[in-house]
């Protein structure tokens, strides 16, 4: 286990990688240590091979765990291998052997268009605090595309007003500037003084909490999907749906694919390139609907 503490120690300290991705590589760790210690009498890493890891993936898989789990659980593993050869702790890396297992592309979930603006326009948010604050939380979601974690994080003092620009915290710390228009502006000079009032402080945590901590990632998630399911059935109703939403709007709308992976903070050109598979599957499913020649006879 010293192994895998030290690997984690390194991820949050060297490489900035965030709670909850150190948290998802020692689960899949953990899970193959267990398999070793079962399976195959308790091996050190130094002699663990490539059957020995084929192996473990088939359990997983025969466990029922999702191809997709797998993915992640297999980079965690490659990642810790190198980590290990890297520190002279192996002399082998069985893990740079294994392919993933095959999975086809899933289409995000995101609003229609029309239901993001029944979001604002038709839903009644109430002049108080907590009505003020719920309607800033989604339409900052929808209007920046920021993650869930980045808008936990969010301070006061990152939000300028004046620019109608927020400095976003991302992923491995790297802080990108997102830019906001006028709606998102007029929100929050509504929901700065009601902020003020109740906590008697300008700086700190945007969306606070009582104890005036921010709001808890699973109180936020609560918010959102309250407020997804008065507007709409999709199946997923989680800040990461409005972080879609605001992709594929953006790019329905003529912006720049370069532009919306700045804007996001995607390390890779490929993970924004799903959303123009999204706007293409909904160009279908509309012609589909509306051209008489396209329907099925």
């Amino acid at each position: 286990m010293d192994e895998i503490k030290h690997f984690l120690d390194y991820l949050a300290a060297e490489r900035g990688y965030s709670p909850l991705t150190i948290s998802t590589y020692n689960n899949s760790l953990l899970s193959l240590r267990h398999y070793l210690d079962t399976a195959c009498e308790g091996v050190a890493w130094n002699v663990v091979d490539i059957d020995m890891l084929r192996n473990w993936l088939a359990s997983c898989l025969l466990s029922g765990l999702d191809k997709r789990t797998m993915r992640k659980r297999l980079s965690a593993v490659r990642s810790f291998y190198r980590y290990l050869l890297r520190m002279g702790r192996v002399q082998n890396d069985p893990a740079h052997l294994l392919s993933n297992p095959k999975v086809g592309k899933r289409l995000p979930d995101f609003l229609k268009e029309n239901e993001m603006n029944a979001l604002f326009d038709s839903l009644a948010y109430t002049n108080d605090f907590e009505g003020q604050r719920n309607r800033l939380l989604l339409l900052m979601l929808c209007s920046t595309g920021i993650r869930l974690s980045e808008l936990a994080n969010m301070n006061v003092e990152n939000v300028g007003l004046e620019k109608g620009e927020i400095k976003v915290l991302g992923k491995r710390n790297k802080e990108r500037i997102v830019p906001f228009g006028q709606e998102l502006r007029e929100a929050l000079l509504a929901y700065l003084p009601l902020r003020l009032a109740l906590y008697g402080n300008a700086l700190g945590p945007l969306f606070p909490r009582q104890d005036k901590k921010p709001l808890r990632p699973d109180e936020i998630r609560q918010i959102v999907k309250q407020h997804i399911s008065a507007v709409s059935s999709i199946r997923k109703r989680t800040p990461h749906t409005l972080r879609h939403t605001f992709a594929t709007v953006m790019l329905n709308h003529g912006a720049d694919i370069r532009a919306v992976q700045e804007l996001l903070g995607h390390e890779n050109m490929a993970t924004t390139e799903i959303y123009t598979h999204v706007s293409i599957s909904d160009l279908k499913e509309q012609y589909a609907k509306a051209h008489p020649r396209a329907k099925e006879t």
